[in-house]
């Protein structure tokens, strides 16, 4: 076994790798970039080292870096984690050349895979069904053009080079196939350095079934059982588990044959991934190859839920030239498990992702059936460098409903302040009936859109009365803090009590927002505990605090809450709901100058793209105007209506915040419609 490894990554995977490592007695090597000097896999390794800038090319894509640093620590292997340079074949060779041991696969079956056009050949010549598509050479538009009338609309534009859903693109009719092939090239290049692109016949809503396989230097391959990844937005996954629902004994054994047999055709060795598309008609049996992840996936903690094996561990022993630890019949099945991912990202707002600084993280208590894999903490940034992801939320049960409902109860217990997340999202996910009667397949979200994003609800009496009792706590705390710091500690100037003259007449008044409507809620402090109107109902309460947690008592019921206080914002987490509310200055100027109509603005932090307009320009609503890049994921920012561009303030390769003005439009003269 190795004495040390450096593991190429950061996040959550880094920490995963970390805590396997220190359990074997393995020292582990954290590289970081500027912006994760603090992270938390830094604090977890035995030893950290700086690779360059916050960009993923100066750090965590730069290779000669990261071998100098293997070679300074002395580490004897690297562990690539998932993303990055996990899948890239040129640097499993530079590794191979440095005299380390790349803790994957050898580099030929990274690149055979690497290509999702070779990888189908080989399938399709091993006996692997694959889906009809096209996946040759020539990429020009011409080819495209005519493969995809061949193959029939709706098709499915991905990157030859890549996976996670980057640079996907479903293309519905002929005319929008130019558009998809530039914004999907870009895309790539961004993600993979890679611009390739192939095409596959678009399976309209399928459920997607992987299996994690497992193979050794000697000859030994397994299966470990599959997972169901058919809850997806954006191409991506969401939620993840194991055993499939519907998965019959004799299916599995067919599928999990072609994976093995897939996996030898490349000479693999490592753990990874065959990805299969299945027909989400339960009587249609049939499959087809997809791809292959060479790599350990982001949901593999539901393998280890469900085997009680921890795969870190089989890499490293594999990768150190030991055999498979198991046989295919000694390796167990028990129970079901299921993944969610926790993003910071706004599901309202189409999962745009969420950035800037985590003030507040809690999560489940973890137990043998509640697992919590993440890679930040509280303090820590979302930055748009990386995959927003803050966490995974991993549960078994001994049956499927018993996992869902340990999943349910366990996101009411996760609590994140500071920036939007899909938690509840999540939470509704998890109690829709169709995911309930395990009813999934790739559009399920698509189909349920309005159940799983509803309009914002007003927040209930309780939740309003938790922020306006933690904003009474926090005046007493204030109070009690000058009155310790003044030169006269008792005088009652300090306190909020019925010693001020006509207190129990004049209320503390609190205005809350969320969204458009505004919610007031009065507070009177009286020698009897503190008076609560919130509407036209009014309440005795009182409140204990500690920190961000609240004791709160509202007429007779006595509860839990925390709230979370972010400049203006008061995030507020009670009965397992949460709610994102500003509390208004009494002093702003109701009657300042709204945005004007057709001031369109960054949805988020990122880069200028392209753009696609000029001032002067006419355009229609929906028209495209500019794109922006975040986290490699491209959003285009589109008309809200006809009109013309009065102006474009920024160009290609420019940074924008968070609210940037972007571009102006002047509204089409609606009086000549009359």
């Amino acid at each position: 076994m190795f004495d040390a490894i450096l593991i190429a990554n950061r996040g959550e995977i880094a920490c995963r790798v970390a805590r396997t490592a220190r359990r074997m007695g393995v020292r582990s090597v954290a590289v970081y970039s500027d912006a994760d000097a603090e992270a938390l896999h830094v604090a977890l390794c035995d030893e950290g080292y700086r690779l360059g800038g916050a960009s993923p090319s100066e750090s965590y894509l730069n290779i000669p870096a990261i071998l100098a640093v293997a070679r300074r620590c002395g580490a004897q292997a690297i562990h690539p984690g998932y993303g990055f340079l996990s899948e890239n074949d040129a640097f499993a060779t530079a590794v191979a050349d440095a005299g380390l041991v790349f803790i994957g696969p050898p580099p030929a079956a990274i690149r055979a895979m690497g290509s999702k056009a070779e990888a189908k050949a080989i399938m399709a010549a091993a006996g692997v069904p694959v889906v009809p598509g096209y996946h040759g050479a020539e990429q020009d538009e011409a080819t495209f053009a005519a493969r995809a009338a061949a193959i029939g609309y709706p098709l499915l534009i991905k990157p030859s080079a890549g996976g996670g859903g980057k640079g996907m693109r479903v293309v519905e009719r002929p005319e929008a196939l130019s558009e998809a092939l530039a914004g999907a090239r870009r895309e790539a290049w961004a993600s993979f350095g890679d611009d390739r692109l192939l095409l596959e016949k678009y399976l309209v809503r399928p459920r997607h079934i992987e299996f994690q396989v497992f193979a050794d230097a000697h000859g030994a391959c397994v299966h470990l059982f599959e997972r169901d990844c058919s809850v997806q937005r954006r191409h991506q996954k969401v939620l993840e588990e194991a055993p499939a629902p519907g998965m019959t004994l004799e299916r599995r054994a067919r599928m999990g044959a072609a994976a093995v047999e897939a996996a030898r055709a490349i000479g693999y060795v490592g753990a990874g991934t065959i990805e299969f598309i299945v027909p989400a008609e339960t009587r249609d049996d049939s499959f087809y190859f997809m791809e292959m992840n060479t790599r350990l996936q982001v949901e593999h903690p539901v393998t280890e839920m469900i085997t009680g094996l921890d795969l870190v561990e089989w890499q490293l022993r594999v990768a150190a030239g030991e055999r498979l630890p198991m046989a295919q019949e000694n390796i167990a099945l028990a129970g079901h498990a299921i993944e969610a991912r926790i993003y910071a990202e706004d599901p309202g707002r189409d999962f745009l992702p969420s950035i800037g600084r985590i003030a507040h993280l809690r999560t489940p208590a973890e137990s043998a059936d509640v697992r919590v894999d993440s890679g930040v903490r509280a303090g820590d940034e979302i930055t748009r460098y990386y995959d927003p992801m803050i966490g995974k939320l991993i549960v078994r049960g001994e049956d499927r409903e018993g996992a869902r409902r340990r999943l349910a109860e366990a996101l009411l217990a996760f609590q994140v302040a500071g920036v939007t997340t899909n938690v509840a999202f999540l939470r509704r996910v998890v109690a829709h009936d169709a995911f309930v009667r395990g009813e999934i397949d790739t559009g399920l979200i698509a189909a349920h859109r309005g159940d799983l994003l509803p309009p914002a609800a007003p927040p209930p009496e309780r939740m309003l009365a938790a922020a306006a009792l933690g904003e009474l706590a926090r005046l007493r705390e204030s109070g009690a803090g000058r009155a310790s710091a003044s030169g006269d500690p008792w005088s009652p100037w300090h306190a909020i009590d019925t010693w001020w003259l006509n207190t129990d007449d004049h209320a503390i008044a609190l205005t809350f927002a969320l969204g458009d409507s505004v919610f007031p809620v009065k507070l009177r402090v009286g020698p009897a505990g503190v008076g609560v109107t919130i509407g036209e109902r009014a309440l005795s309460a009182d409140v204990r605090r500690a920190g961000n947690e609240l004791r709160v008592r509202l007429g007779d019921a006595t509860f839990p809450a925390t709230v979370v206080a972010v400049g203006e914002e008061r995030y507020v987490f009670c009965d397992g709901a949460m709610a994102r509310l500003t509390l208004l200055d009494p002093l702003a100027h109701p009657d300042e100058e709204a945005p004007r109509d057709g001031h369109l603005t960054a949805p988020m932090s990122g880069t200028v793209v392209a753009v696609l307009v000029r001032a002067g320009e006419s355009v229609e609503r929906g028209s495209p105007l500019m794109i922006l890049e975040a986290m490699k994921m491209e959003h285009t920012i589109a008309a809200p209506a006809a009109g013309k561009v009065s102006a474009v303030n920024y160009r290609a390769g420019d940074q924008v915040t968070e609210g940037a003005d972007l571009i102006d439009i002047e509204a089409a003269d609606s009086s000549r419609e009359h």
